[in-house]
């Protein structure tokens, strides 16, 4: 390993001054041993105030050459700037050569949806002659009807339920709340489950406001609803690759090709950003061209 005494003044800076977790730290160290593999693949064992801007970006040709990907060279040019920063602040360099290096754009991979077709055929697919069959089926109905992420659905209560105006409260990331409305025939799914299912189960101690059951009376766990929309695609011979996310992507989707404002749809998914919201109005390509060839009169 080149630069040995400095690396591990590095790790401790890592450690002591950023606090950072062991994984982390060894992450960073990784990003490291990366630069000395390719120094050691050119037999150079350069000082460190002698490594330029030039330098560094024959290092990520040399990452691209491997067939590294945009992510991990990303990760791996974090690692090297935290490096350097660390050099400046021991005076052990004066000029930092990744200053100016930017990395990679990362595409943003736009979220799989469902149709409602694809949406009915899951809940079509559901035993309600089952037990857990009625429950089920207002789990769908309540993940792709209001938008939900696992953990909201597995935390939502009894008491958070507001049948009069159709509303849901809802405790999202940061432990803040929201109200979303319900439709119609989640909201009537998910009663007949509490009131002709759930009442007749033996509930766990402190698990008695929790909406949603297993077999042992406790709040079901994230795990068991990804399984759940895993065994009904499988049942439909869906061929796309979904989980309970999936809804929440359909959820969001539909509003917006349907006219929904975007700063309504931010609210009722919790985002603190509309930036995270912005990508669903990005998603139905053959849509948009649809238009284009129906409206535009070059077409």
């Amino acid at each position: 390993m080149l630069w040995p005494s400095y690396i591990k003044g590095f790790k401790s800076y890592l450690k002591l001054e950023r606090s950072l977790a062991v994984h982390s730290v060894d992450a960073y160290l990784g990003d490291i041993e990366k630069l000395t593999q390719y120094y050691q693949s050119l037999d150079e064992a350069p000082q460190l105030s002698d490594i330029h801007v030039t330098d560094i970006k024959s290092f990520i040709s040399w990452l691209n050459e491997l067939g590294m990907q945009a992510s991990t060279q990303a990760r791996v040019i974090s690692g090297l700037k935290a490096f350097f920063t660390y050099l400046m602040l021991e005076e052990v360099i004066t000029t930092d050569p990744t200053a100016l290096i930017e990395a990679p754009k990362l595409s943003r991979k736009l979220p799989d949806t469902l149709n409602i077709y694809e949406i009915n055929a899951l809940i079509a697919a559901i035993d309600a002659s089952k037990p857990e069959g009625m429950r089920n089926k207002a789990i769908i109905e309540v993940l792709y009807g209001c938008g939900l992420r696992v953990s909201e659905l597995t935390d939502l209560k009894i008491s958070n339920i507001f049948p009069q105006i159709e509303f849901i409260k809802v405790i999202g990331k940061g432990n803040k709340e929201r109200l979303i409305p319900i439709g119609s025939e989640a909201l009537k799914l998910m009663e007949i489950y509490i009131n002709e299912v759930r009442v007749h189960a033996n509930i766990k101690k402190g698990h008695e406001d929790f909406i949603f059951l297993n077999r042992f009376g406790a709040k079901l766990s994230r795990i068991s609803i990804f399984n759940l929309i895993k065994s009904l695609a499988a049942g439909t011979g869906l061929k796309k690759t979904i989980s309970p996310h999936t809804l929440r992507h359909s959820f969001a989707t539909h509003l917006i090709e349907g006219g929904a404002d975007l700063r309504a749809v931010q609210e009722m998914l919790g985002h603190s950003s509309i930036t995270t919201t912005e990508i669903y109005t990005h998603i139905d390509r053959d849509y948009l061209r649809e238009v284009i060839t129906q409206f535009h009169p070059r077409s």
